[in-house]
């Protein structure tokens, strides 16, 4: 089956290709340039087609021998989104016609009851799910409240209040009843809907296993984040649109998204039938489920969502690179890197002294002094030592650290096993420079777990430079030392 893709560079979309892939379809993605695929791994493996939704004199050569057309794009963040979705789907709709496309399928949003006045993120979603419905295409509506995954703003807003407000003053649509759904399902069912047969034309609501009210999902997610309870207190006259700037205040979330979606949460988001199990009868994952997966803690190598790439394969979910830079959570870094006139070899062998009597090679009473308040609040400290003064293998202990990962000659990675209110590694790596030297480039990650994590990494900043700086430099000197 060929499927056309709008949308891919957004967060369905960049997650629904791959699996499309996966599954033996041949996928085109549709996309204003093309360079803003070029980061996705997925990217050699479909076709490319440069278009715009509102410009449709554009679209011709990209619907061609399409088979399922996927409606995955939307203006929020825009003042003018509602002209402009409407715009969207009439061209796609007609584009999706002319050509002789199969279905449409079209990822939309809870619709509110005929006698509330909704708000315009949900009026613009119902009305897209009108003009394609009308379309002369057979259409699939998939109907979807807030959406558990990393890199969705709905989700990222959940972890954002959720980590830094141990107390929260609230407005009362945190009473309203939700029905979250995991990435997975919603991916589960999009796919499911490419082979509905031609006679279904019609929405379905999506949802998960649990009906929670907003309140409720922060506090889920506090319990699997290893959260103390929250507070959370509503107050009655804190309108949407003071929400929506409360909102902007504690989270990176921008105003222009936040805004939308909080005004979306006045209304009950609950799925009023289940027809789409009849296509897919997999049952959806409950909340606190849906939440382990996104926070990693759920090892699955179909979740594209892990944050595998620097901080190991059991740390926290990683947005894909084409979601925007404030989703995934807070990740804090610290990088150095520094020249070393030696080979990588002979850097390498400094790298993996590290610890134990060797020391880790700054600020010695600083790192003691560490210890020592670690094992005061039950931790290890550095009483474990090292197994072997000049060689290291994964799984064992060095100090307060486990050894996660050796790449022999080139990166050691270490994750922090004392006490602190988050998660924490360090890596090292030994990179040859083609010219008979090497660079050393070394990263301390923390994963902050609730305000006293931000405090926390916080805290210690100005003490960065003396440690992390001294560690290079005395890295890279020792390396550079002849041994004796």
């Amino acid at each position: 089956m060929r499927c056309l893709v709008t949308g891919a560079t957004g967060y369905i979309g960049g997650r629904l290709a791959p699996r499309l892939l996966e599954g033996g379809h041949e996928v085109r993605c549709l996309t204003r340039g093309a360079g803003r695929l070029r980061d996705v791994p997925w990217a050699p493996q479909v076709e490319v087609a440069e278009g715009d939704l509102n410009k449709p004199e554009t679209l011709t050569a990209a619907f061609e021998g399409i088979d399922v057309a996927y409606f995955l794009m939307h203006s929020l963040g825009r003042k003018d989104f509602e002209q402009l979705d409407r715009q969207a789907a009439e061209n796609f709709a007609t584009a999706a016609k002319a050509a002789g496309v199969s279905r449409i399928v079209y990822l939309g949003g809870p619709e509110p009851p005929p006698d509330e006045h909704p708000s315009p993120h949900l009026r613009s979603r119902a009305e897209v799910a009108r003009i394609l419905l009308a379309s002369g295409v057979p259409t699939t509506v998939l109907r979807a409240p807030v959406i558990i995954g990393s890199g969705s703003a709905s989700f990222e807003m959940l972890r954002y209040l959720t980590e830094r407000l141990p107390v929260m003053v609230t407005p009362r649509w945190v009473s309203n009843r939700i029905q979250p759904i995991a990435v997975r399902d919603v991916l589960r069912y999009l796919i499911a809907a490419a082979e509905m047969p031609p006679e279904v034309n019609r929405g379905f609501d999506v949802g998960g296993r649990d009906v929670l009210t907003y309140a409720q999902m922060m506090q889920g997610y506090a319990h699997v984040a290893g959260l103390r309870r929250r507070v959370v207190l509503p107050l009655r006259p804190l309108s949407p649109w003071l929400s929506a700037h409360w909102v902007g205040l504690v989270t990176p979330v921008p105003n222009a998204i936040a805004r939308p979606l909080v005004a979306s949460l006045i209304h009950e988001a609950v799925a009023h039938e289940n027809d789409i199990a009849e296509y897919s009868p997999e049952e959806p994952l409950g909340f606190e489920q849906a939440v382990r997966v996104a926070l990693g803690k759920v090892r699955d190598a179909n979740v594209e969502t892990r944050w595998s790439n620097a901080a190991g394969r059991d740390a926290a979910a990683e947005p894909l690179p084409s979601d925007p830079d404030w989703s995934g959570g807070s990740i804090y870094v610290d990088e150095r890197t520094r020249e070393v006139k030696a080979p990588a070899d002979a850097l390498w062998r400094v790298i993996e002294g590290v610890g134990g009597e060797n020391g880790w090679y700054s600020f010695p009473l600083a790192w003691s002094v560490r210890g020592w308040l670690d094992r005061l609040v039950g931790g290890v400290g550095l009483r474990r030592g090292r197994r072997d003064r000049h060689h290291l293998r994964v799984g064992e202990a060095l100090d307060w650290w486990r050894v996660e990962e050796i790449e022999p000659g080139r990166t050691l990675r270490l994750r922090a096993e004392m006490r602190v209110p988050g998660r924490a590694w360090l890596e090292m790596r030994a990179v040859p420079d083609g010219n008979g030297g090497s660079v050393y480039r070394q990263r301390a990650i923390f994963l902050p777990r609730g305000l006293a994590g931000h405090a926390y990494w916080a805290s210690l900043v100005p003490f960065h430079g003396v440690i992390f700086n001294g560690m290079a430099r005395n890295i890279a000197r020792g390396a550079e030392t002849p041994a004796t």
